[in-house]
């Protein structure tokens, strides 16, 4: 079944080109569609009334005109007229103030640069989508292919159509209308098949029962003209398009709303604004003011060009690479759209106040006035940007407070094995994808998983991309569903991460970038200390295993042993020696003066203090020889071999 796809696909194309022709034929004939006929008292067929943008309208046909030939052939009564209108016109000769004028048509012209050209030009963008679409779905033999390209036909011919139903073509106001009020379910359709073939289903596929609807509006359109209420067929097949958008749009958000924690949340929220975008100007600005309102709003050509966003941005989220980020443009627009508020109030009040140009030098102080402003609203946006700087921009995640986050974790982290874990949880909370893997890249080239037990390699599917990125650290390489990034080196390897998802993401906008590269320079930082960690860690138990101790160590210890010893004895030389050699001065002072006294107990407290004066002498000549023990001066004056020699001496 599936290798008739492509088959069904290029019928329906051929058929549509087909029809596309029949439409040009009617859009180069019919010249008098919107012209009344009337027959003058000179038995004369005479232009009574021009509907306003009327085929004849536009072909320069004017109110008055006495037609003298049809495609070369003279008309008399005004049945002739219409005979000519339901055929092909070549040329219509009328005269116009006594003169002879000729009329052609004009594929060029205002009205069929508007009802023809201009959505021509909308069914050539789309069938160029459609060979696309057809060239991609050569080996995948989707069916949300085929459905896409019956969807963008339809849309296409539905607007080509309107051309040859306001010329009066009976078969163009029957595909318009099936067209015009099946190509929302065609939509709905579309997506339901494109998310099943990713493995979710978004909806019960019994809504598929609305399809009803275009086929009962396409039978009052044929039985048009036996229904009482004839005149509201144009009203009710308006009014059926309204209720299909507000269904899907129904649909839509109830799927956005199920579907806000997912991968495809961010797909179904970018197709939601295209559907708003293209179809809203002519439901707005055409359907209801004509249906509801009974006036006429703008034209429903100029409304529907509008879907020109439907080949050049639901197919490019189809089939190419990257989408947008939506969330981060809405956020912009939000942003500025509210900043733009102040300088719009304030331009009106000045423009309300000096009202017309009066007295010399208006144009000049308007620039004063208007620079002046500017001036103030981007002062007004600085301000703004610092004091919001965190919440400006509307993103899934706060991007400063994951990376604090992540620094605070890989502080703890041992292994690296851990940091990794810590990077890929980060990671995955934030941005789109699913999954993350850690590759070890080789300086010749070699790929290889970081000890993970995966069965799913993918080191051969992204090999280019992996290469591409070892160049430097932080460096990022974009594809269809996700990226790579260098996240650190050592020892001629370089650590990469792969991050995908199971549908194609977004483009990172600048922030994420950033974002990424702020992850990855951490990342490195964090992989050196850890390695450089468990490569002491490693010495040192290689250490432990040896039983004697290494010549390192001794000396190492010899030297510590050494330094203290010598600062042991400075501070005995330096504090303690001195002391008792003040004391023991002091004594002898003492000593000295008391002999001089006559006192009874003299000589038993002289013996006393001799005594005293003997120890003290005893002490600081220990003290000294602990301190040359401790530090021997002659060793440290003239080294090793010359001390030796000079005590051998």
């Amino acid at each position: 079944m599936k290798a008739w796809y492509n088959k069904v696909s290029i019928f329906l194309i051929l058929v549509s080109l087909v029809y596309v022709t029949y439409l040009t034929y009617i859009s180069s004939s019919k010249l008098l569609v919107g012209a009344a006929v009337a027959e003058n008292q000179d038995n004369e067929v005479v232009i009574t009334n021009i509907e306003e943008f009327s085929t004849a309208y536009y072909s320069g046909i004017q109110k008055g005109d006495v037609i003298k030939s049809i495609n070369n052939h003279k008309v008399k009564r005004p049945l002739e007229v219409q005979k000519y209108n339901s055929n092909h016109v070549s040329s219509i000769v009328v005269e116009r103030d006594g003169e002879k004028v000729k009329i052609k048509p004009d594929l060029m012209n205002d009205g069929n640069f508007t009802t023809f050209v201009i959505p021509l030009i909308f069914y050539i963008a789309c069938l160029f989508c459609c060979f696309f679409i057809l060239k991609i779905n050569e080996s995948k033999k989707l069916l949300s292919a085929l459905i896409l390209i019956i969807f963008l036909l339809s849309a296409s011919l539905a607007y080509l159509s309107a051309g040859g139903s306001a010329k009066g073509d009976w078969l163009s106001r029957c595909i318009m209308v099936f067209t015009l009020t099946s190509v929302m379910f065609n939509y709905l359709l579309f997506l339901y098949q494109y998310f099943k073939e990713l493995g979710t289903v978004l909806f019960n596929k019994k809504v598929f029962i609305l399809y009803a609807i275009p086929v009962l509006n396409l039978v009052f359109e044929l039985l048009r003209t036996q229904l009482f209420f004839r005149h509201y067929v144009p009203k009710i097949n308006l009014l059926s398009f309204f209720i299909s958008f507000i269904i899907v749009s129904v649909y839509f958000g109830s799927i956005l709303i199920k579907s806000k924690d997912t991968e495809q949340a961010h797909i179904i929220k970018v197709l939601t604004i295209i559907n708003i975008l293209s179809f809203s100007p002519f439901l707005f600005l055409y359907i209801i003011p004509y249906v509801f309102l009974s006036t006429d709003g703008i034209s429903s050509f100029v409304a529907a060009s509008f879907m020109f966003l439907i080949p050049f941005s639901l197919v490019y989220q189809f089939m190419t690479n990257k989408i947008y980020n939506v969330d981060f443009i809405l956020s912009r627009l939000k942003y500025y759209g509210i900043l733009a508020l102040t300088p719009t109030i304030i331009l009106v009040t000045v423009f309300e106040l000096i009202g017309n140009p009066a007295g010399d030098f208006y144009y000049f102080r308007l620039a004063i006035l208007m620079y002046i402003i500017m001036v103030a609203v981007f002062y007004y946006k600085e301000v703004l940007d610092f004091k919001f700087r965190l919440k400006r921009v509307s993103e899934k995640f706060n991007y400063q407070d994951s990376i604090y986050k992540f620094t605070q974790l890989i502080r703890d982290s041992t292994s690296l094995i851990q940091v990794f874990e810590e990077l890929k949880t980060t990671i995955l909370e934030v941005s789109l994808v699913s999954r993350a893997h850690i590759y070890e890249v080789s300086v010749d080239g070699s790929i290889k998983l970081y000890e993970e037990l995966n069965q799913n390699s993918f080191e051969k599917v992204y090999q280019k991309e992996f290469r591409k990125v070892t160049s430097e650290i932080g460096k990022i390489v974009e594809f269809n569903k996700g990226f790579v990034m260098k996240i650190g080196e050592r020892g001629g390897k370089s650590f990469v991460i792969l991050c995908l998802s199971k549908m194609n993401t977004p483009r990172l906008t600048l922030e994420e970038l950033s974002w990424l590269k702020t992850l990855a320079f951490y990342t490195n930082v964090s992989i050196e200390n850890v390695m450089k960690i468990e490569e002491l860690m490693s010495h040192l138990e290689e250490i432990k295993q040896q039983e004697s101790n290494p010549v390192w160590l001794k000396k190492l210890m010899y030297t510590i042993e050494e330094k203290q010893r010598s600062d042991l004895a400075r501070d005995l030389h330096d504090s303690v020696l001195q002391d008792l050699i003040s004391l023991k001065r002091q004594c002898e002072l003492f000593l000295g003066d008391f002999k001089k006294d006559d006192n009874p107990c003299r000589e038993e407290v002289q013996d006393k203090l001799v005594q005293m004066n003997e120890q003290m002498s005893d002490v600081i000549s220990m003290t000294r020889e602990t301190c040359h023990e401790l530090r021997p001066q002659l060793l440290y004056d003239l080294g090793l071999v010359k001390a030796l020699s000079k005590l051998v001496a």
